[in-house]
């Protein structure tokens, strides 16, 4: 069996809806959801995205049908899952993530667009403005990306004596420059030095740690990078066995035994890309419907991870953590 269609039979056993059952249903609509993660991932994304569905009048299997497309973490193979949607042809395409977004942008300037990105939308060029996109994309940003710095200084007061901070980096993600140019300059004002380590693979991922271990560096960041959210266990599992303390982009790494997150709830953004994915298919135009901003950020700290790596969480950080995992 080919990989892709490996890829296109797991996402449609994961919607539960056989794609010869859609095709007995040729009038119902239908989602091209674009994710650059898997189906193992994005178990709480794709709930809540259906919930945002449902509000606006849309049930999977019911009304309307999606058609899976799933990066796997592979960058390179999301133009070509684009094009699959284009030509088939969908409604409307759900691209999450950069490398989704910005290949789904590239494959039509016509069909609509409903994204989830951590990154400024106005400078990937997919809107003209906040506002009024102007174009036949809109969605919510979720600001993970820009959010790094804020990451950068709760690991600082984690561990105050630390003078050198490692920032894991996938120079491969379209912001990647962006995040290490706003991670440098907070570093600079922090008078910290960053030490950094790039990783593409999962075998980088080893070599990083290996290099990390081998630095002897106190703490890190793994920059905010839907890559290294697919590569979860790994990253997790690593950070343990070289009693690395790191801090991570969502709540899914220290539910799953990581230290620490600070980041959005991804799950509520994709709960309202799923409303603006039910009003395009009601006929809203992506043009005018303005790019929404998620409010909602989360610090979570593993205590019990924290136990195992031997570290006290000083009193003015528990203070501020949103929820406290035992």
């Amino acid at each position: 069996m080919k990989r892709r269609d490996f890829i296109t039979l797991v996402g449609g056993a994961a919607a539960g809806w056989p794609l010869a059952a859609r095709a007995q249903q040729a009038a119902m609509p239908v989602i091209g959801l674009l994710y650059v993660r898997s189906p193992d991932d994005s178990a709480p994304q794709l709930a809540a995205f259906r919930r945002g569905l449902a509000e606006s009048g849309y049930v999977e299997g019911q009304n309307v049908a999606i058609e899976y497309k799933w990066g796997l973490g592979h960058y390179d193979e999301m133009p070509a899952l684009a094009g699959e949607l284009v030509r088939l042809p969908a409604n409307v395409i759900l691209a999450g993530a950069e490398p989704s977004v910005l290949a789904a942008k590239a494959a039509t300037s016509t069909m609509p667009i409903v994204f989830v990105v951590g990154s400024d939308p106005k400078k990937l060029g997919l809107v003209a403005s906040y506002n009024s996109p102007g174009g036949n994309a809109t969605g919510v940003l979720i600001f993970s990306t820009t959010l790094d710095v804020k990451r950068l200084g709760l690991l600082h007061d984690l561990i105050p004596s630390a003078k050198t901070l490692g920032v894991l980096v996938n120079i491969k993600f379209p912001y990647a420059q962006d995040q290490l140019d706003q991670l440098k300059a907070a570093a600079n004002a922090a008078s910290l030095h960053l030490q950094i380590y790039s990783a593409s693979d999962p075998n980088e991922i080893d070599t990083a740690f290996e290099d990390i271990a081998r630095d002897e560096i106190p703490a890190l960041i793994v920059a905010a990078d839907p890559f290294f959210d697919t590569r979860a266990d790994q990253l997790i599992a690593l950070a343990a066995q070289r009693a690395v303390p790191v801090m991570y982009q969502f709540r899914q790494y220290p539910a799953a035994g990581g230290l620490m997150s600070y980041g959005p709830d991804l799950p509520d953004a994709y709960r309202q890309a799923g409303i603006y994915v039910g009003r395009v298919l009601k006929g809203a135009k992506p043009a005018e419907l303005p790019v929404l901003q998620e409010s909602k950020f989360e610090f979570v700290i593993n205590l019990k991870t924290a136990k195992a790596l031997g570290l006290t969480i000083p009193s003015g950080v528990m203070a501020i953590a949103d929820e406290v995992i035992e």
